[in-house]
């Protein structure tokens, strides 16, 4: 299918990269229909509205900066994306990447929740507070890897 994106203009997108948010995201509730796309410097993904050309997130698997993360969530909530089996989950946290180059931050406070076989997803609210809205991916990702190069 053809998707106009932000990030790349009108580009073929395969159907099995379509992923619906039922209740949307927190402030955009009203759009619904997204597809994943490979950002062209990895590990990054766009989150691309099929609504509206001008909403795309960019998106990280937080356990690349944050191998502890934890999302606990509520199982009325994976039932709703029909999501018995956590093995079938995708995890993404959608990015902040300011325009005049500050820090790149990752909400780890509202992480998306996809059932790879369904590509339903939901928009999960944790409430461990040991995860924020914007953590610092470059220091997070310095703390791990000192923490685990650590020889005590």
């Amino acid at each position: 299918m053809k998707v106009a994106t932000k990030a790349y203009g009108v580009i073929d997108v395969d159907e099995c990269q379509e992923i619906t948010f039922s209740q949307g995201l927190l402030g955009f509730a009203a759009y619904k229909q997204y597809v994943l796309l490979d950002a062209e410097r990895q590990p990054f993904y766009w989150l691309q509205s099929l609504e509206v050309e001008r909403i795309a997130f960019m998106v990280i698997n937080p356990f690349l900066f944050r191998p502890d993360y934890e999302v606990n969530i509520d199982n009325e909530e994976l039932l709703e994306i029909g999501l018995s089996d956590p093995s079938k989950a995708l995890i993404l946290s959608i990015l902040t990447i300011p325009p005049e180059g500050g820090l790149m931050t990752a909400n780890l406070q509202g992480p998306l929740v996809i059932n790879r076989d369904t590509r339903f997803g939901i928009q999960a609210v944790l409430s461990d507070l040991r995860w924020k809205i914007k953590h610092d991916v470059m220091a997070e990702l310095r703390a791990w890897r000192e923490r685990i190069e650590s020889p005590c």
